[in-house]
């Protein structure tokens, strides 16, 4: 399995060094509880939430053994990482992440970054993130003639 996160159809992209120990993706529904004056408490189904995700894990200051074969070993140092994910938070767009080992419309979906929390902690160099994204849905609009 890997993890790609891209920017603007891979004008800048990497495959995380090091994969996360798990993930879970929250995928929810916005249903509604009705009181009723013959039924009582109904439930109405609403739309899907928008899906989001939190990885933990940390950027390798050095050539560990245990690294990604990913397009991009050996590329970037751990401080590039964080300057790429804070450069994409600047520009304001969505970035796109992809899990493999998933089926398309689950592992793929372009997203928002919500939170970037980041920091040394143990005198290696190495850089432990958790990153938050929040799936984002491009808006197509139907333009109509008046």
């Amino acid at each position: 399995m890997d993890v790609l996160l891209s920017v603007n159809n891979r004008e800048q992209f990497f495959t995380l060094p090091v994969l996360p120990k798990e993930f879970k993706i929250q995928s929810g529904m916005k249903n509604e509880t009705v009181d009723t004056i013959s039924q009582g408490e109904i439930k109405l189904i609403g739309m899907k939430n928008l899906r989001s995700i939190t990885l933990q894990s940390f950027f390798p200051n050095h050539d560990y053994s245990f690294l990604r074969d990913g397009e991009c070993k050996g590329q970037y140092k751990a401080w590039d990482y964080v300057n790429m994910i804070e450069e994409w938070k600047n520009r304001r767009v969505p970035i796109r992440m992809i899990i493999s080992d998933m089926p398309d419309h689950l592992g793929n979906m372009a997203c928002s970054i919500e939170n970037f929390e980041y920091g040394q902690q143990d005198g290696t160099g190495d850089i432990y993130y958790t990153l938050t994204l929040s799936e984002f849905k491009f808006i197509q609009l139907e333009q109509k003639e008046v």
